[in-house]
């Protein structure tokens, strides 16, 4: 005869709402667990499906994840001549916040070198990469817009040509991929009114030299496009990507890119590090503690309903010593309710973490690896909260069953 499942059942109800109460802590222990899974996924997600070898960025600057930086558009083709380079291409990354049907949509742009990269690596879930150079973008479903759906970003409107899955920023908002020139477009979009005035204040400071009255086509040239005038750079891009060769020798690489004084070189594992280190490092220390202090509360809360269960449980045990039970008798009844509270609550959480974690805003990793490491938790969990209702079994004298 097992005495912890005796008492269970003469006691059901009290014992599932306490398994109920127990699982949806530790549903919010796994929560958390994934919550902080969820932000270092999302963190290093764009550098790892990038999967490019180096990053190449602003002389003195840890990259555009860290801090602003700005590099020249033609970067990209000074790369490709350095001996083990297999491919380059520019990053360009931003964010916009636009009004679409009436809702606030958050994008953040994301670049691709077209036409040699269109985005075939992404995991499109729906439609097709980028088929033109310009006017079509590629939207994660966390944006909400469908395929063949048309957005105005700008002076200009995109069509969205395809739907990706889990493509994120590290502040969790869904990514937006278009050409490097379409997202520098949308960048560095202008005002006509703004345009307008510009090409006037130039004009005057033209008019304004003497070189401006001797040659009247100056005068001319500073009313034009901005792009026509040769002393105006070009737009920035904020990084270049590098793809190595099989059997290119890294460190070579390395130290010629790192001649060049306008910019710094770092690897994909450098940029990573920048990102959890820096970016979302509070943010990451923040959830690992607050999930640290929610696996001692259970631990406390366990404790003390395995005590409260064992004082409702005083008679029976004083009468079991009475009739010369033995302490290893009594041990396991309460250590068995443990476990099995803890086994109950930990089944219940993962079934209603799978139902209610999707629905949160942000993404909600549960990896086998943590539900292992919840497993081993909730053992240690059930075993040392038992150890208090133990200590209180123990004190129980057997004269009590008389009183």
């Amino acid at each position: 005869m097992n005495l912890a499942v005796r008492d269970i059942r003469h006691n059901w109800a009290r014992f599932v709402l306490t398994s109920i109460g127990i699982g949806l802590l530790l549903m919010i222990v796994m929560g958390m667990g994934g919550i902080y899974q969820g932000l270092v996924d999302d963190a290093i997600l764009l550098i790892n499906r990038i999967d490019a070898d180096l990053w190449i960025v602003q002389n003195d600057t840890r990259g555009p994840f860290a801090e602003i930086s700005k590099v020249p558009l033609i970067l990209e083709d000074r790369l490709k001549s350095v001996p083990g380079v297999q491919s380059s291409r520019s990053f360009v990354s931003h964010t916009v916040q636009r009004e679409h049907n009436g809702k606030p949509l958050r994008i953040v742009v994301q670049g691709l070198s077209w036409p040699d990269d269109k985005g075939e690596w992404l995991p499109l879930i729906s439609g097709r990469p980028l088929g033109a150079a310009h006017y079509e973008m590629v939207a994660d479903k966390l944006l909400g817009l469908n395929p063949g759906e048309k957005i105005k970003l700008g002076k200009d409107y995109y069509t969205v040509v395809g739907i990706t899955s889990d493509m994120v920023s590290q502040s969790g908002d869904g990514l937006g991929f278009f050409t490097v020139r379409d997202a520098l477009n949308i960048q560095f979009e202008t005002a006509g009114e703004s345009v307008r005035l510009e090409r006037q204040a130039r004009k005057s400071r033209v008019l304004r030299q003497d070189l401006g009255n001797i040659q009247p086509s100056l005068v001319e040239r500073a009313e034009s496009s901005s792009s026509e005038l040769p002393g105006l750079a070009r737009p920035m891009v904020s990084a270049a990507l590098v793809k190595l060769k099989p059997d290119a020798d890294i460190n070579s690489v390395i130290s010629i890119i790192s001649g060049w004084k306008d910019v710094t070189v770092y690897t994909a594992t450098q940029q990573k590090e920048f990102l959890l280190k820096g970016t979302v490092d509070r943010a990451r220390r923040q959830i690992g503690l607050f999930s640290a202090l929610l696996v001692i509360i259970s631990a406390i809360i366990m404790a003390l309903i395995i005590y409260t269960l064992t004082l409702d449980k005083t008679y029976d045990i004083a009468m079991l010593k009475l009739i010369g039970a033995r302490n290893s008798v009594i041990l396991g009844l309460i250590l068995q309710q443990a476990l099995l509270l803890g086994s109950i609550g930990y089944v219940l959480a993962y079934y209603l973490g799978a139902m209610l974690f999707p629905l949160f805003p942000r993404r909600v990793i549960i990896t086998s690896e943590g539900m292992l490491y919840l497993a081993g938790i909730v053992l240690l969990i059930s075993i040392s909260s038992s150890a208090l209702g133990v200590w209180k079994a123990m004190k129980i004298q057997p004269n009590e069953a008389l009183s």
